[in-house]
């Protein structure tokens, strides 16, 4: 049949099962747009308030689904205000596909009015960029683009399409798309020097990243665990992937993670990751990082291994495929028992439990509410500072694609376009988003894309009226020099969440939280909820940037010495 470039950009859409579209018009892809309204009955485009909410909620839904996430935006500085969420999503391994429209054919390359390379600009933060100049390429180019965004490590990809194409006609025949399939490329030999390793082993650790959560391992995760005995520690990238509530669980591990998870990967034996990139802020000091242990990385992606930490042994491929081969394995030769070290690690856990200061309200204090009001059953995502820490430590995740937050680049202000992506893929669940009042500032005029739309997410806005985790920085390593990190002005969060249209609960004690939250919950609308807390509350533990992690520290370590 004969379509347009539009109408195939549509159909493609369709045939990929794409049934939510994030993005913003103007004029170089309006022709698209025209077509989107033809089809509104098919695929929900969502308008949010600037280009950069549409490339986070295409995030937060890819995240929360599974799926693959998409947005679009026009020319010029249309497509370059996705280029934050584009590589944010690439740091973390995000499935999407960025739709934009250039000008004609015979404008590109002249400074034509909202011309831009955005195909140069995203190179270096997608797995690959297309220009569409042909409308005969058109349909394979966004084929492929699907394909290569949910194959293998999962990406961002970007297709840019001159306006012309959009609006040329040529013949397009539908096609039946199928599914990548995964697989494994590691040797006998390979795995057999992983089993061994894991023979040997008295004191193995399991380190769980991103990847458990992409390739859906769970079960399998939590089956390897018991069959070689081991504690189990996660990357921020990682929660959901193993049961927080279980007894192997140790909470996070690094930068902010907990005493027992840093001292027990110090002092394990057999360090087993998976799924994982040991990012610097997960390793601290490289040379000192895990130092008496073999270490076994198992990841999709080669480039991987070896990169930060030399490894002992890998198994490349997809992790729920590795540890289905791996699991029968060591069922055959028999599950490992290592009582003394579990029993080691139990003795951690009870001696450095996470702590805070219950006389006063504070971040960790609303995360404890909110799991308990919830029953650990909302999706959670967060900007990223000291609220985000908090979030990870304080609430449990006992499910997969619960948590979503920006790991690898740390993008302050993703949160809320994130949670409306998460919302609009699962609308059956409670959806929070958790930002401190710097990063709220950046992004706060997406809370009208959740009113437009009625979209009941819950905006919990922690205010210190600073920029918490650089000024914790500034306490411990800059003399308390405050350099722009005040942010004691007049700003009303509230008055600002009902100017844009929801509903605003400020809390400044203890004893308004619970209420507070079960009224947002009962709303049924967007709902922001203000929480003062002190300016000077920190995030603890920590270890201090480079340092092994074995030299984490919190309050009391800073007490005892006296500062």
């Amino acid at each position: 049949m004969q379509l347009n470039g539009s109408e195939i950009v549509v159909e493609c859409l369709k045939e990929q099962g794409v049934d939510t579209v994030f993005g913003y018009p103007g004029g170089a892809i309006l022709n698209i747009y025209d077509a989107l309204y033809q089809h509104s009955d098919e695929i929900r485009h969502i308008l949010t308030s600037h280009e950069q909410g549409a490339a986070h909620a295409a995030d937060g839904y890819a995240r929360a689904t599974g799926k693959v996430g998409v947005c679009m935006a026009t020319s010029g500085p249309g497509a370059t205000n996705l280029v934050t969420g584009i590589a944010t999503a690439y740091m973390d391994s995000v499935p999407m596909v960025a739709i934009t429209a250039n000008v004609t054919l015979p404008m590109l390359g002249k400074d034509s009015f909202q011309e831009v390379d955005i195909a140069g600009v995203t190179m270096p933060i997608t797995k690959h960029g297309f220009i569409v100049k042909n409308v005969e390429k058109l349909a394979d180019t966004m084929r492929k683009a699907f394909e290569i965004a949910r194959s293998g490590r999962p990406g961002p990809v970007l297709v840019d399409i001159t306006k012309d194409v959009t609006a040329a006609v040529c013949e397009f025949t539908p096609k039946k798309i199928e599914m990548p399939v995964r697989g494994t490329s590691y040797s006998e030999s390979e795995l057999e020097k992983v089993l061994e390793y894991i023979a040997q082993a008295q004191r193995p650790y399991i380190y769980l990243g991103g990847g458990a959560i992409i390739s859906e391992a769970y079960d399998e995760v939590a089956k390897f665990a018991e069959l070689i005995d081991a504690p189990v520690c996660d990357t921020l990238m990682g929660k959901g992937a193993f049961d927080g509530r279980s007894p192997r669980y140790t909470g996070m591990i690094g930068m902010h993670g907990t005493k027992t998870s840093n001292l027990g990967v110090s002092q394990c034996d057999l360090l087993i990751a998976m799924g994982a990139r040991f990012s610097d802020r997960v390793i601290g000091n490289p040379k000192k990082f895990a130092e008496g242990a073999k270490i076994v990385h198992i990841d999709i992606d080669p480039a991987e291994i070896n990169k930060n930490i030399r490894v002992d042994a890998s198994l490349t491929g997809d992790l729920k495929l590795v540890l289905a081969d791996l699991n029968a394995r060591v069922e055959k030769m028999g599950a490992q028992r290592h009582p003394e070290w579990m029993q080691k690690i139990a003795g951690l856990q009870e001696s450095y439990p996470l702590k805070y200061d219950k006389e006063k309200l504070s971040c960790p204090y609303v995360m404890e509410e909110l799991y308990r009001i919830t029953g650990g059953e909302a999706l959670i995502t967060t900007d990223v500072g000291q609220h985000q820490m908090w979030a990870a430590q304080y609430y449990r995740y006992k499910e997969p694609r619960t948590f979503l937050s920006s790991g690898g680049l740390g993008t302050m202000g993703y949160g809320l376009g994130a949670c409306i992506g998460a919302q609009v893929g699962q609308p059956d669940r409670l959806c929070v988003n958790i930002a401190g009042d710097g990063c709220f500032r950046m992004n706060m005029n997406e809370l009208a894309t959740a009113s437009r739309y009625n979209i009941p997410i819950i905006q919990i806005v922690i205010n210190n009226h600073v920029l918490g985790m650089v000024r914790q920085w500034q306490t411990l390593f800059y003399g308390k020099r405050y350099s722009q990190t005040v942010l004691n002005d007049s700003v009303d969060f509230c008055k600002v969440a009902e100017g844009l249209g929801c509903a605003a609960i400020r809390v400044a004690t203890k004893e308004e939280v619970a209420p507070a939250i079960e009224k947002a919950i009962a709303l049924k609308k967007p709902v922001l909820i203000e929480c003062i807390i002190p300016e000077d509350d920190k995030v603890f533990p920590m270890v201090p940037a480079g340092a092994p992690i074995d030299e984490v520290f919190d309050g009391d370590d800073l007490a005892q010495k006296g500062e």
